[in-house]
């Protein structure tokens, strides 16, 4: 007979780690247990590209609880299994392993696995993601004889990598198939920052680059090979393009969605009893207004299981989080709050030339974003001017005399 949970949590990420830890902040006195893919426990995905790739950090320093935390909360890890089908009639899932859990609440935390280069030698030895702790083993072994290092991706994982390895004496080539990094989440101004900023530490940016495939020798990459027929020699491929929603489970249970499982705005899925939050969720966003997004951000896998949790625990909160975002790339601290789809207009608060400088986006005359390279004081009040949706004149956003918290008192609802 199975094992069955008052909330069975699969995956064990900063969101399936967040709900165990806040359904015990609730006092919750239920049964709980985390199923994950990894063996390892809960740790922080987003220093592996950062602390962690660099050697700065240990694994140690960049788990979420120790173990003893863990065991003393009489929270179940069960480790080492991925979840292949959910009963969602039965209230059961199935593992590769065979083990079949049953639950009364199940809450669908796996994030997603990293996308692949779907071009000839996309499969050769010395390919890499950085998605998990053992991904960011397996490249800090390899790069010890490396010299040559593509990073294909200028998204915030393939910058960060960059960084990196630049620290490292690496000669890196970042191709990225847009005319800009970080053409997704950001405007200009910023990107072309951060390119000049790469370039000036050593990084050769190519933009609108496209890839006919990799070569190789024996199994191992060698080069990848450009639409123009340029080979660039590599001894590493770093590929950063993003992720697909690991859903297939439950959406083959019924669950609504395709590029994520949609849920409601309590997080939940058309499924009875099952929510879905972090990355693999698609939600509908206040700050998007109330378009149906995916977030990939911890701030977004952190406080959607923290709203699961407190319903759980009989709760009716509906999810309107801020979202935030940071990046670390050399000494340049990246925060963003809200979200820059959309904006119409774009205003910058600084001087790029001291890399202090913020970005403040607008859609409507209404403020939606910022981005603030270290800025730290401008990203602290400006998510006041993101939350009150604040129409501020243009010239009083760019003056550095006045705080931004001084220019929240105009509404525009």
């Amino acid at each position: 007979m199975a094992l069955i949970y008052d909330v069975l949590i699969v995956g064990a990420g900063h969101a399936g780690a967040q709900t165990a830890i806040a359904l015990r902040q609730q006092k919750f006195a239920g049964s709980v247990a985390i199923i994950g893919d990894e063996p390892d426990i809960p740790y922080e995905r987003p220093q592996l590209s950062k602390e962690y790739l660099s050697g700065e950090k240990a694994f140690d320093r960049i788990r979420i609880r120790p173990l003893l935390f863990w065991q003393e909360q009489g929270i179940d890890l069960l480790l080492g299994r991925k979840v292949e089908a959910v009963d969602a009639v039965g209230h059961q899932v199935r593992c590769d392993d065979g083990a079949v859990f049953g639950y009364r609440s199940l809450v669908w935390a796996t994030g997603g696995q990293p996308r692949r280069l779907a071009c000839p030698g996309g499969g050769l030895a010395g390919v890499h993601s950085i998605r998990t702790r053992a991904d960011a083993d397996r490249l800090m072994s390899a790069l010890l004889p490396a010299r040559r290092v593509v990073i294909v991706g200028g998204g915030y994982i393939g910058l960060e990598a960059a960084a990196v390895l630049r620290k490292l004496g690496k000669d890196v080539v970042v191709l990225e198939a847009a005319e800009r990094v970080l053409a997704r989440v950001a405007g200009e101004v910023l990107s072309r920052f951060y390119e000049e900023e790469h370039r000036r530490h050593g990084v050769a940016m190519r933009l609108n680059a496209r890839i006919d495939g990799l070569e190789g020798k024996e199994g191992r990459v060698t080069g990848v090979r450009l639409s123009s027929g340029e080979v660039l020699a590599a001894d590493l491929v770093i590929v950063g393009i993003g992720i697909s929603p690991a859903v297939e489970p439950l959406l083959a249970a019924g669950a609504e969605g395709g590029n994520g499982v949609l849920v409601d705005r309590w997080c939940r899925t058309n499924l009875s009893d099952i929510y879905a939050i972090g990355d693999c969720a698609a939600h509908p966003n206040r700050f998007a207004d109330g378009t149906i997004i995916r977030l990939e951000s911890v701030q977004n896998a952190s406080d959607q299981a923290t709203l699961v949790a407190r319903n759980l625990t009989g709760g009716d909160e509906q999810y309107a989080a801020i979202p935030w975002f940071w990046s670390n790339q050399y000494d340049l601290r990246l925060q963003t709050v809200g979200l820059s789809s959309g904006y119409d207009q774009a205003i910058v608060r600084g001087d790029v030339a001291d890399r202090s400088f913020s970005v403040i986006y607008l859609k409507a005359g209404v403020v939606v974003a910022l981005d603030c390279v270290n800025a730290v004081r401008d990203y602290i009040q400006g998510k006041l001017l993101v939350v009150s949706r604040a129409k501020v004149p243009l010239k009083m956003l760019a003056d550095t005399r006045l705080p931004l918290k001084s220019l929240a008192g105009e509404r525009a609802l």
